[in-house]
């Protein structure tokens, strides 16, 4: 939860060394994730396992971390974006009696969502270009792709998504800060640092699961349309069309391709967000632990 007392280098620090942490314990998820939503059509994907073991048979275990340089550079800026936005919405958004409505805690984190999007767009769709498996022989590395993108595609193709991501943004984070907001509200005061700190797990576990639920299907028509290269037809192109396409194509379940993965890393990474978060504005801001 962000902090109305502290500054904004404070919230953006705190926000960046969140993102990295939650990025290095939690990226193969995300690679096993962007895998599973690019099963198109009635194809099987081989769950979990299956893809973690195909992954590392033709690659190694370095083969979990393709792709992990463009969130790493986006990691710090994104998150520093997400907590300090949604600082900002929430004074916005809060009442003249100086108190924040559940309502305004989905509307602030909403528009944190949206700001987001901007920065992570050309990141994301480096990343998803180096994840997806045909590609493999396209782009030897991040630099390599980058380059390539932009001098086949143009520069303009990095921001391919965007309205897509605003959509899983918003959606994500306005459950994510909405939720928060109600589970902390619901919670004892804290009495000890220890309880403090499980309480910010808890409330990020559970909250990160609740983004990851609303967010899924925006987020595999945001893969698709990303991944598609030039020379092809482009079959994605806006992102409710998208939806509509791959539900009359694939059926339901096909919105929700990738979610296992993708709960499995929003889950407890939003936990681990919102921990190491708090847990950073309070060490280098002690006077917000008055608050």
């Amino acid at each position: 939860m962000s902090h109305h007392n502290v500054s904004m280098s404070v919230n953006v620090a705190a926000g960046g060394i969140a993102g990295v942490t939650e990025i290095l314990i939690m990226y193969p998820l995300d690679v096993v994730k962007t895998r599973a939503q690019l099963y198109a059509g009635k194809t099987n994907n081989p769950g979990i396992v299956g893809t973690v073991s195909e992954i590392v048979k033709a690659n190694g275990v370095k083969g979990l971390y393709r792709g992990i340089l463009p969130p790493i550079l986006m990691e710090a800026p994104k998150r520093a974006v997400k907590f300090t936005a949604n600082a900002f919405f929430k004074k916005h958004f809060t009442g003249s009696d100086g108190v924040l409505s559940q309502t305004g805690a989905v509307l602030s984190g909403s528009c944190a969502g949206i700001t987001e999007a901007f920065v992570v767009v050309p990141f994301e769709l480096v990343k998803i270009r180096l994840q997806a498996k045909e590609n493999l022989g396209l782009y030897k590395n991040t630099s390599d792709a980058l380059t390539k993108i932009i001098k086949q595609e143009g520069i303009m193709t990095l921001y391919t998504g965007l309205e897509s991501t605003m959509w899983r943004n918003a959606t994500w984070n306005g459950g994510y800060f909405g939720l928060i907001h109600a589970v902390k509200s619901a919670m004892p005061k804290p009495n000890s640092e220890g309880q403090r700190m499980f309480q910010d797990f808890v409330a990020g576990f559970l909250s990160g699961t609740f983004g990851t639920m609303l967010n899924t299907p925006f987020d595999v028509a945001k893969t698709r349309i990303q991944n598609q290269l030039p020379g092809t037809v482009h079959k994605y192109n806006w992102t409710l069309p998208a939806l509509a396409k791959i539900y009359s194509e694939e059926g339901v379940k096909a919105l929700y391709k990738g979610f296992v993965p993708k709960v499995l890393r929003l889950g407890p990474g939003g936990g681990v967000l919102l921990l190491v978060f708090n847990f950073a504005v309070r060490f280098m801001s002690p006077e917000s632990a008055k608050h």
